[in-house]
């Protein structure tokens, strides 16, 4: 038989499962897509975009941060293998990182420049301004980041070092940024963009971080950027982000370097995107009010 002292656990641990079956379900952001059409891309354009926890109940303004993906990959390839959902949820409601949008487009293999297609005007010109029209962010250089796992480490690296007065901060990962040129193995000798049908080395060179980098300095707008790379990277990736590393500190330019143990797959980019996340937005605005309109 129960003893009234039985009967009385028995008693709350039922009202707790009551209470946990009608509790709300914990805060999280939503991912939504929008497509629109690309003059510079001469065709329909999709990116997917995560949405902090209150967005629509807000009349705030948040930062925004592009984040770019790998060779060959899609919009959702950050939400789906690189778990930024998760990610920035946590950070969000830890107050780690402020509220924000984060910005995926679809971008294939074209390493984001204008070769196979104008895939670098189509962002600079085109999605920038469309982010900026469909949802409520800030529209100032210190309200934009821009980050990416190798391919689209490569397009981060080179969005910040050559447009520096449009991004507060940067996050590199596992960039594929060869210098001087791409190992054997690499897709940038074969996708068609480098030269095609055979890659060009004249090309490569032309679009790397060396002939950006007097440009870069000029300008004299630094951009802090976090470089990471798994130690062992199957493209060697690790001596590339330290020589990169080094470039930035001898000219005494913001940046943070991380070695950490892996690979070049997902779950070096999944494991440290929390960590870059912290860094770059340290340099970010945060979130303002709307300019109330009649």
């Amino acid at each position: 038989m129960l003893t009234d002292a039985n009967r009385r656990l028995v008693t709350v641990a039922a009202l707790a499962l009551v209470v946990l079956a009608f509790a709300p379900p914990a805060l999280a952001g939503v991912v939504v897509t929008r497509e629109f059409r690309s003059a510079a891309l001469e065709r329909s354009w999709t990116y997917a975009v995560y949405l902090p926890t209150g967005y629509e109940a807000s009349n705030l303004r948040y930062p925004v941060l592009f984040l770019l993906h790998g060779n060959a990959g899609n919009l959702y390839q950050w939400v789906n293998q690189g778990r930024i959902q998760q990610t920035a949820d946590a950070l969000i409601a830890s107050g780690d990182i402020p509220p924000a949008v984060i910005v995926m487009p679809d971008a294939g293999t074209s390493w984001f420049v204008d070769r196979k297609e104008k895939m670098e005007t189509a962002v600079i010109t085109e999605l920038i301004p469309d982010v900026e029209k469909s949802f409520r962010v800030l529209k100032s250089r210190e309200g934009r980041l821009v980050g990416g796992r190798s391919m689209g480490g490569y397009g981060a690296m080179r969005f910040a070092l050559k447009y520096p007065e449009m991004f507060a901060a940067a996050a590199v990962l596992s960039p594929a940024i060869y210098n001087p040129e791409p190992p054997e193995n690499s897709s940038a000798r074969t996708v068609g963009v480098f030269g095609a049908p055979v890659y060009d080395a004249s090309v490569w060179k032309s679009l790397n971080y060396p002939a950006l980098w007097e440009g870069y300095l000029a300008k004299k707008n630094p951009v802090p950027m976090y470089i990471n790379s798994g130690d062992d990277d199957d493209f060697f990736i690790e001596f590339e982000a330290v020589q990169f590393y080094e470039l930035l500190r001898k000219n005494k330019q913001p940046a943070e370097l991380r070695i950490v143990n892996g690979t070049h797959d997902w779950q070096v980019s999944e494991s440290t995107i929390g960590d870059a996340l912290k860094y770059i937005f340290r340099f970010s605005a945060r979130p303002a009010m709307t300019t109330p309109t009649r």
